[in-house]
This record gives structure tokens, C-alpha cells and sequence, in this order.
């Protein structure tokens, strides 16, 4: 089998990070051949990769994240109360092995969703399945999905989902299908798998924005029992980049 034969193989066999690894190898000068076995195990390495990005790619198109945010973008310091050493902790990923929250609370426009978006980022790079909710998208689609008797795929949806983001919590008002629709989701997550928060009122308001006493105290129990918390600080971001465009 000559080389063009080998290649056509690979593509065949959809080994296509093998394939692109041998393609390059192949044109390397005389002096610069691999050895069978250094190009055996470039050729595996290369796969490897390929379907490692395939599956980031994959995990990012279905997340739906607002924001193309990377943490690396993410502004720290005590004027934004973030130190980067929070922000490294969280990145290395053990808050979603250990199902613990993150609940992100500041003014309007300090850059909670874009560091949710970060996080959720990221998790799709270290293999976790991440979804992105606006919470009033969300609120919409429980109503619908009530009405079309899809509800329990939407359940299904965000129960194979480690990551889940809820973006902008305590802007529109819970109903009664709601307020249970998301306790039901915390109850399937709790002690499982993580959920990330943002929202513009402190958490010591979300008991009363919740509004029915029995079912605020169920949700606040699994949201805020083993969850860090991020109280963002200093000037709105939005502001600040439209004033250096000024």
C-alpha cells in the first residue's frame, strides 16, 4: 500500500487527526523521517487531540453561552473583590467533581455573565456537557414545554448536563410552575452536579424574590448549602469600554 492508498484509508476510517498527522510527517525532508515508532506514536498522539477538540467544539456549539468569554479575559483585583487565585481554583475544574455551586451576585454590567460564560468555556474544554440559560428564555421554554407536554425532555436535557448556567436570576418574576420547575432541577442536581448563578440581587434577597415561603426555603437549601460566592465589584464594564471608544 503506497502512501496516497494509506492516507485514503485514514480518511475512510474518519481518522482524520491520524490522517493530517501522516499527511504532514510524510512531507518532512529525508534527514527529518521519523523513526516507525516515534511516527506510530505521533500518529496515535495526533488522533487523540483530534477528538479531544471535535468534542470541545461539540460540547461549546450546544452550550448556547452568551458570551465567547476565556477566563484569561476575566478582570481581577480588590476593586472587582476577584482575586486571580479564586479564579485558578475555579479553573482547575474540582468545583464540578465536587458538585459545589457558584453563585455570582454585582451591579449590572460588572461582568457576571461574561465570567459564567468564561467558566462554562472552560468546562467544555476539560470534557464537561455545559448548557446556558437566560433566565428569562428559561422561564419561557418551562412554560412552553408545559403546554406541548415536552417538559420532561427539557428535564432529560439539563439532567445530562454537568454544568448548567442560569443567567440573570431575579429579573422576571417566578410563577407557581416555575418556582417548582426549578426546584425539581436543583433536587435532581443537588450533591451531583453543579450550577452556576448570576443575578443582580445578593443572595440574601433571592428568599424574598422567590416569594412562596416553603419552596424559596427547598431551593435556597440546595443553591447556597455548598456553593462559592462571588459578590463582583467597581464600575460597570459596559460603561468603560464605551467610554475608551469615546
Amino acid at each position: 500500500m503506497n502512501y496516497q492508498e494509506t492516507l485514503d484509508q485514514l480518511r475512510k476510517l474518519k481518522l482524520n487527526g491520524m490522517a493530517n498527522a501522516y499527511e504532514a510527517a510524510i512531507k518532512l525532508p529525508v534527514h527529518d523521517q521519523l523513526s516507525t515508532e516515534l511516527l506510530i506514536g505521533r500518529l496515535v498522539e495526533a488522533e487523540v487531540q483530534h477528538r479531544i477538540n471535535q468534542k470541545t467544539n461539540l460540547y461549546l456549539t450546544q452550550s448556547r453561552l452568551r458570551y465567547n468569554a476565556v477566563l484569561e479575559h476575566v478582570h481581577c483585583g480588590q476593586a472587582r473583590n476577584l482575586t486571580s487565585d479564586q479564579l485558578m481554583i475555579l479553573a482547575e475544574g474540582r468545583f464540578i467533581e465536587r458538585a459545589e455551586n457558584i453563585l455570582i451576585t454585582g451591579a449590572t454590567g460588572c461582568g457576571k455573565s461574561y465570567l459564567a460564560c468564561a467558566l462554562g468555556k472552560h468546562a467544555c474544554t476539560l470534557g464537561y456537557r455545559v448548557l446556558y440559560f437566560g433566565m428569562n428564555r428559561f422561564l419561557e421554554q418551562v412554560t412552553q414545554t408545559k403546554l406541548d407536554g415536552t417538559f420532561i425532555k427539557l428535564l432529560n436535557r439539563i439532567e445530562r448536563t454537568q454544568v448548567l448556567i442560569f443567567d440573570d436570576f431575579g429579573i422576571a418574576p417566578l410563577d407557581a410552575i416555575t418556582r417548582l420547575a426549578l426546584l425539581q432541577i436543583l433536587e435532581d442536581r443537588y450533591g451531583k452536579k453543579p450550577t452556576i448563578i448570576t443575578s443582580q440581587l445578593p443572595v440574601v434577597k433571592w428568599f424574598d424574590f422567590i416569594g412562596e415561603p416553603t419552596i424559596a426555603d427547598a431551593i435556597m437549601d440546595r443553591l447556597a448549602g455548598n456553593a462559592h460566592r462571588i459578590d463582583l465589584k467597581g464600575e460597570s464594564l459596559r460603561k468603560t469600554k464605551q467610554e475608551k471608544k469615546d
